[in-house]
């Protein structure tokens, strides 16, 4: 009962996605709740990838807060058409490095979560196998063992009945 360098390989990565997921779960709940600091977001320019079949821009720019100015910020969710250079919006920083949000908040807790069970799901993998390895050893009278081996009579038996004499 011993497990494959596989299943540690796999559990680490489950553990990995874990702990990518868990630095990003406070900033993503916030984006969706409009929690943070409130301020104004400068546009000042689009940059634009292209993928087979469609084009992701991000709008860089300036995020003020008071007397806070945070200079080169992504706003979350600006397509190419959303500003002009040196148009403004309201906006807020929930403290995640880089990006700022509009009022309508993210979505981005969904993939969080996602990335968490993902991430839950592989590092427990080695637990299941364990329990299936040792439920499969255990002798079939004993508690938890797996399905009896005896299936009931043979067909070659012969089936004596209470008519028989």
């Amino acid at each position: 009962m011993r497990l494959s360098a596989f299943d540690l390989v796999v559990a680490a990565g489950g553990l990995v996605l874990v702990l990518l997921a868990v630095q990003n779960l406070g900033p993503a709940l916030a984006a969706f709740r409009g929690d943070g600091a409130w301020g104004t977001f400068t546009a000042h320019r689009v940059e634009c990838v292209q993928h087979p079949g469609h084009e992701q821009c991000t709008w860089l720019g300036e995020f003020r807060t008071g007397r806070t100015v945070r200079p080169e910020v992504a706003f979350y969710g600006g397509e190419r058409g959303s500003f002009i250079p040196g148009q403004t919006a309201r906006a807020f920083d929930t403290g995640r490095r880089g990006h700022v949000y509009g009022p309508g908040g993210s979505n981005e807790w969904i993939a969080v979560a996602l990335l968490m069970l993902a991430g839950l799901g592989l590092a427990s993998r080695p637990l299941w196998r364990l329990r299936r390895l040792r439920r499969a050893r255990r002798p079939a009278g004993e508690p938890g063992a797996g399905p009896a081996t005896d299936t009931g009579p043979r067909a070659d038996a012969d089936p004596r009945t209470d008519t028989d004499s």
